[in-house]
């Protein structure tokens, strides 16, 4: 076989240096390998491809690449890379042959320039082949490896590698030309395992590369017998990258130049002579020639791609020097450089974009580098982008001179209409577009102030514009931030500006304008206010519709009706009280307003029947039937004649007292009424332990409770007050008594006797515990004494007091309140600090003093016989309950043990009646034993049943297994069940069918 390029030299001689020096050979292996797993790892296209534009570089001509995975039969496949351009030569074989040692460092254009890429193949080929019009070389792992086992210095190291090899350092000559049409291709029979990844990557292949690859002008891909065809056409500053159909265009900004030579003296020999750069950044861009970021991680292109992150939505293709492991940019002087160049030719990109609010995309955002390197680029990119002028103006009397960021300015809104209205009046403004949030980040980094709302009104602050215009203004701004725009001017209808929209008045077409001047109010200009979307936004920012009900609510309105008493008492005011009385009521009247709906109005003066003033929230209608049930004096009463001139309603509108008046408010702090906190924090208890401070909803109370010496007459009136001020109030899921029902239960007014310490009539529970409430039915309706033990134990204080009726000798209990109640207590008083009733009930009708006698709580049934004390229910919380009580457990009081001998010993499952047993618990099987003893011994004493970890004792009885089975199930309601069927074994199967009936 031929061998034009002494292959066989190149392989004497390496192998001669091996054998001389076996650590030479583990040093080229290293090497290799660490090419292969590292820098080279995943790169085996992109080599490819960057020695096909190499080649056609060296030549002349326009570079095409074919690469084509094969299938060669038994599940092999083969990847053949064909290129034109400049054929293999000696030079070439012996870069392939070596480390490090590029051929093409001569050569400025060329992209590759390390001599270690076409470690790539190793990653998915051991019989890498090289085909060319001038000849072709091979390298195989096996040959390599055999040459090697012939030296004998290296079997050692060979064998301590388990046989890997340096594969590309020993060439053979191969046969074969490349395809027609191509001057090389490059052979790679994949090694197993590798087939997957291979395809993957020529399906995933961009055509994008071509961009940092002018050498080539396309790229085929073939799998499968497919072609997908890869182009790349530059028409600067435009290039069209086509896959298949599809054709991107990206925008380019490129800048070329050379570098000073003390600039490089820090990097390796064989780079100080490549000086020259050309620096390109590129992004896709749409038919309107606005950029269209590329989506996905993006890295530099240094020029093909490398691992160095970049934030920057655009392709940078730059000659940054690289680490040794050729991903990852070496800093120094060179990098430095580059990034100033990079940024320069950034600023040229942004500034030939449309003047597009796209544009912000590419602009880096602050504190959002992906690494140094990126870091580096961003900042000196922010710098260019600030200094340059490439914003436009959204003013057509600017013309379409660009500005500077720092002389922009944009509104935090991106609508058309505000931009149009303000234009003229904000200096630098950009257009709408430019306002859109998305772009908000990038603004703020290139130091555009972004104007809100509030800056838009201290702009207009003090400019003199005609009404229509103020109109426009407003309908622009309608839908913005209110809380910022509480000082927008508004011209008003008397020549005067209000400085912010809160309480102007918005004149309707019915409103007599010209009679409203006594008032002293704010009316806007009728021609500023009259578009819709101006009225809207200023009745969102305070302003108001001036109709009665709405000039009636004005702050100055109120302020006059608060101060009318005090004006009429101190005399600082010249006003007539009687014709501000006049108007108020006027008001009221054509308002329809109803009780309640103003509170402060009840601060009106009125005329009292003694000839003084008063506040009209604390008179009484002349023979109003709440003044019959009052405190003599408790209350002034309106002047008959001046309550003869106006409706009665008008007067109950403003406060005036005919029957009980309701107080509304959304806290209780607000509440206006006796005991309101005392009432809020009786309802605060009542909500679970640890919750949080409750939210409340909107309360209603009833005032001058505390006046009434009326009761029997004063409850009927009550009575008939609506819903809202019996509802009960609803705190996170809870309802609690509302005031009112609260105050009348908590105080003396059922014939001097508070309804919460009565009981409901009719009431079983607390029969014998509480004492009926009597009175009118619909009263008691509406106080709802408590019925059940839950309502009692609802509240605290009233938990607390059945805690102590239940130790009154004086007092019955029913046995089924009984067995439970202080269990119910325990629960309801956990967490209060409740002292210990010195009297405790251990029966119905029987209580205990443990101060003078024996009082336990049985915790445990088995020592009911050895107790020797008075026992409490515990209701199946003896623990709780014994504290509640602070009595002692009974287990803490017997501390018996059995010292009787069994006279059997036998399994549950063996006694008679286990099989009914076992189908009561629900369970296949009874486990454990139990034994019999006659009699059975606890502390001495006879007893029927005593628990055991493993065995249960018992003294036979059927009553017994049933407890002593139940207990040991934790089914202890079924004892007597479990005694059944212990006790009627014959039975069993009736007994059996009669539980099946339910």
């Amino acid at each position: 076989m031929a061998d034009p390029f002494d292959t066989a030299g190149l392989r004497r001689r390496v192998l001669a240096v091996w054998t001389d020096s076996p650590a030479r050979f583990r040093e080229d292996a290293n090497a290799e390998e660490d090419l292969v797993r590292g820098g080279y790892r995943d790169r085996l296209l992109v080599e490819l491809a960057q020695n096909a534009a190499d080649a056609a570089l060296r030549a002349g001509v326009p570079g095409r690449l074919r690469l084509e995975l094969a299938d060669v039969g038994g599940g092999a496949e083969v990847l053949h890379a064909a290129n034109t351009g400049a054929p293999l030569d000696a030079a070439g074989v012996t870069g392939l042959a070596t480390l490090r040692a590029s051929a093409k460092r001569d050569e400025v254009r060329s992209v590759g320039r390390f001599g270690v890429g076409f470690a790539a193949v190793l990653a998915v080929s051991d019989e890498p082949a090289v085909h060319s019009t001038t000849g072709g070389v091979r390298f195989s792992a096996a040959h390599t490896r055999a040459e090697v086992a012939d030296v004998p210095a290296l079997a050692a190291e060979l064998s301590r590698r388990d046989g890997a090899v340096p594969v590309l350092r020993l060439p053979w000559p191969a046969e074969g030309p490349p395809p027609a049409g191509y001057a090389t291709e490059v052979v790679l029979p994949l090694r197993a395992g590798s087939r997957a990844a291979v395809r993957a990557a020529l399906e995933q292949l961009e055509a994008e590369l071509l961009l940092a690859l002018p050498g080539l002008a396309e790229v085929e891909v073939v799998v499968d017998g497919t072609a997908r065809l890869l182009t790349c056409t530059a028409e600067p500053p435009l290039a069209r990258v086509r896959d298949g159909e599809r054709t991107t265009t990206w925008r380019l900004a490129t800048r070329s130049g050379e570098l000073p030579a003390e600039l490089l003296a820090d990097r390796p020999v064989e780079e100080r002579a490549r000086r020259g750069y050309t620096v390109t950044w590129a992004v896709p861009v749409d038919d309107d020639g606005r950029p269209v970021p590329p989506a996905g991680r993006q890295v530099l292109h240094a020029p093909t791609p490398s691992d160095e992150p970049l934030s920057l939505p655009v392709r940078l293709i730059a000659p940054f020097p690289l680490g040794p492991d050729r991903r990852h940019v070496a800093p120094g002087p060179v990098t430095d450089a580059l990034v100033a160049v990079a940024a320069d030719a950034y600023a040229d990109l942004v500034t030939g974009l449309a003047g597009d609010p796209a544009v912000l995309a590419l602009v880096p955002r602050i504190g959002l580098a992906a690494a140094e390197l990126d870091a580096a680029l961003g900042s000196a990119v922010l710098d260019r982008l600030r200094a340059a002028a490439w914003l436009p103006a959204a003013d057509p009397e600017e013309g379409p001179v660009r500005q500077a960021p720092a002389q922009a300015v944009v509104l935090d809104d991106d609508r058309e209409e505000p931009v149009a209205v303000l234009a003229g009046v904000l200096p630098g403004l950009l257009p709408a577009g430019w306002s859109r949030r998305d772009g908000a980040p990038a603004l703020a980094a290139l130091g555009v102030r972004r104007l809100g709302p509030a800056a838009v009104v201290e702009a207009v602050t003090g400019i003199s514009r005609p009404p229509q215009w103020w109109a426009r203004l407003y309908a622009a701004l309608d839908g913005a931030d209110r809380e910022e725009l509480g000082a927008l001017p508004v011209p008003l209808a008397d020549g005067r500006t209000a400085s912010g929209p809160a309480g102007v008045l918005l004149p309707a077409d019915d409103l007599p304008v010209d009679r409203l001047g006594p008032l002293h109010l704010r009316v806007a200009e009728p021609a500023a206010v009259a578009p819709p979307a101006a009225r809207r936004l200023l009745e969102r920012l305070g302003a108001r519709p001036a109709t009665a009900a709405v000039v009636l609510a004005d702050p100055a309105v109120q302020a006059a009706v608060e101060e009318s008493v005090d004006a009429v008492e101190e005399g600082w005011d010249d006003g007539d009280p009687a014709a501000l009385a006049q108007a108020v009521l006027a008001l009221v009247a054509a308002a329809g307003t109803v009780p309640g709906e103003l509170p402060w109005l009840a601060e009106l003066a009125l005329p009292d029947a003694d000839g003084a003033w008063a506040p009209a929230g604390e008179l009484l209608l002349p023979g109003a039937p709440l003044a019959a049930v009052l405190e003599d004096g408790a209350l002034g009463t309106l002047d008959p004649d001046f309550a003869a001139e106006h409706d009665p309603a008008v007067l109950g509108a403003v406060g005036v007292l005919a029957d009980f008046a309701l107080v509304r408010a959304e806290d209780p702090d607000d509440l206006d009424v006796d005991a309101a906190g005392e009432w809020a924090d009786t309802v605060a208890d009542r909500l679970p332990p640890g919750a949080p401070p409750p939210s409340w909803p909107p309360l209603t109370a009833v005032r001058d409770l505390e006046l009434v010496a009326d009761w029997g007459r004063a409850l009927p009136l009550l009575t008939a007050l609506p819903e809202e001020a019996w509802a009960d109030v609803v705190l996170d899921g809870v309802p609690v008594p509302g005031y009112l029902r609260w105050w009348l239960s908590t105080h003396p007014v059922l014939d001097g006797r508070r309804p919460d310490r009565l009981c409901a009539p009719g009431s079983r529970e607390l029969q014998g515990l509480y004492d009926p409430a009597t009175g009118p039915e619909a009263v008691l309706e509406r106080l709802r004494p408590p019925a059940t033990v839950d309502d009692v134990l609802a509240d605290p204080d009233a938990a607390i007091d059945l805690l102590e009726r239940l130790g009154d000798p004086a007092r019955t209990v029913p046995a089924p309140v009984l067995r439970t109640v202080y269990a119910r207590l325990a629960r309801a008083l956990d967490g209060v600090d409740a002292e210990p009733p010195p009297r405790v009930r251990v029966t119905p009708d029987r209580v205990a003093d443990p101060a003078r006698e024996a009082v336990v709580v049985l915790d445990a049934p088995w020592l009911q016989p050895l107790a020797d004390a008075l026992l409490v229910p515990a209701g199946g919380a003896p623990g709780p309950v014994a504290d509640l009580l602070d009595l002692p457990l009974a287990s803490e009081r017997v501390p018996a043990v059995v010292t009787s001998t069994p006279v059997r010993r036998q399994p549950w499952a063996a006694v008679p009646g286990a099989d009914l047993a076992a189908t009561r618990l629900g369970v296949p099987e009874l486990t454990g034993e139990v034994a019999v003893h006659e009699p059975l011994l606890a502390g001495g004493r006879a007893v029927p049943w005593w628990p055991g970890e493993a065995v249960d004792c018992v003294d036979g009885s059927p009553a017994a297994l049933g407890r002593a089975l139940a207990w040991r199930a934790g089914a202890w309601p079924l004892r007597q069940a479990l005694a059944e069927a212990f006790a009627e074994p014959a039975r069993s199967a009736d007994l059996a069918a009669e539980d099946a009936v339910g």
